[in-house]
């Protein structure tokens, strides 16, 4: 059950009749409340891991291809920018061939598109179980991001062929993909928490999903490379998150060099403050959640 009360004590506990009864409050705006939450997340682990190995099993099951679907879509999607951006409009692909920069531009998009897609709809789309059993309701949206990096690591295997094909070679520099994706990771949560809680109150988000993605997908040099885009527009358009995972992710893979760490800095930095504002209003979000959804 839940009310409209605020308290920096979420969740309340109360003995009735013998059983536990939780009543979620919404959380105060305080360092106690927020760490109080992360406390109680943690303790929720084995759910977050037994949710997610159930939705990556649940995506692929009864299903021919299997797990290769994960591999299916950014490949389909590498072909078709190859034909049309290097045999058609002939988009510039600095000294790589277009298909594998096509495609280490589509592995961490496809990761976040996934996971944050998915993520929208998932509170409710689980309605009777947040109206029945009480746990942290972050869980949810937080398994589609994991699941979306599971199905990147599938994806990732194509690499090395495409690598040796191609005769890219594979340095140590390949090592900055581990804190590129923990910036994703980042960034994916915060936009899974913000966009599942808004979707309660408005089905809107859900319906424009496919819209947004398409839009976010034009404005990340995925497709292109950053130097197209004009230096005038360069300050504003560095403010997405993406571009510079994209684009760190493509000089490390690709090009065997050392990614701007500033640019990278940056974006962690607005992942990191975009996560906690998301967080502090998915929690607000989760008191009168049972009640809207």
């Amino acid at each position: 059950m839940a009310d409209n009360w605020t308290s920096s004590f979420v969740p309340l506990v109360l003995p009735v009749d013998g059983r536990r009864v939780t009543i979620i409050r919404s959380p105060s705006l305080s360092r106690f409340s927020l760490m109080k939450s992360l406390t109680e997340l943690a303790q929720y682990r084995d759910l977050l891991y037994t949710l997610t190995v159930h939705r990556i099993r649940v995506r692929y099951k009864q299903s021919i291809l299997g797990i290769a679907w994960a591999v299916v879509q950014p490949v389909s999607m590498m072909i078709a920018a190859t034909l049309v951006f290097s045999l058609i409009a002939r988009v510039p692909s600095g000294d790589a061939p277009y298909a594998i920069f096509a495609y280490v531009g589509l592995l961490p998009w496809n990761c976040f598109s996934v996971s944050v897609a998915n993520a929208t709809g998932g509170l409710v789309s689980h309605s009777q179980l947040i109206t029945k059993v009480y746990f942290p309701r972050e869980v949810l949206p937080i398994t589609y991001v994991l699941a979306a990096l599971f199905d990147f690591v599938i994806a990732s295997t194509v690499l090395v062929p495409l690598m040796i094909y191609y005769s890219v070679p594979l340095t140590a520099k390949v090592m900055y993909a581990v804190p590129i994706m923990a910036v994703l990771t980042l960034f994916s949560s915060s936009m899974a928490l913000l966009l599942s809680a808004t979707q309660v109150r408005f089905r809107d988000i859900g319906v424009a999903m496919p819209l947004l993605l398409q839009l976010w997908m034009f404005a990340t040099p995925i497709l292109y490379s950053l130097n197209l885009v004009p230096e005038r527009l360069r300050d504003v358009y560095m403010l997405n998150p993406l571009v510079s995972v994209v684009e760190s992710f493509r000089q490390a893979i690709l090009y065997a060099t050392t990614p701007d760490l500033w640019m990278l800095a940056r974006s962690a930095l607005i992942s990191i403050l975009l996560l906690l504002a998301s967080y502090v209003y998915f929690k607000r979000v989760e008191a009168t959640m049972a009640d809207n959804i």
